[in-house]
C-alpha cells in the first residue's frame, strides 16, 4: 500500500487514476486522488501556496 496521500483530501493515493505532478510554481509533488482529480477539488501546494482545480 502507497504512504502517498492526496494534496486535497488526504486519502491514501492505492487506486488507480491518481496522479503527481510538480506543482506549476515551484515544483513541489502534488498528489491528487481519482475523485479529486474527477470532480476538480482545489487543491493548494504546501509549499508556496499556489493553487488549482
Amino acid at each position: 500500500m502507497s504512504n502517498k496521500k492526496c494534496t486535497s483530501c488526504n486519502a491514501p493515493l492505492a487506486e488507480e487514476g491518481a496522479t503527481e505532478f510538480g506543482c506549476p510554481a515551484c515544483q513541489y509533488h502534488i498528489q491528487r486522488c481519482y475523485r479529486c482529480r474527477e470532480q476538480s477539488i482545489p487543491y493548494t501546494c504546501p509549499k508556496c501556496g499556489f493553487g488549482g482545480p
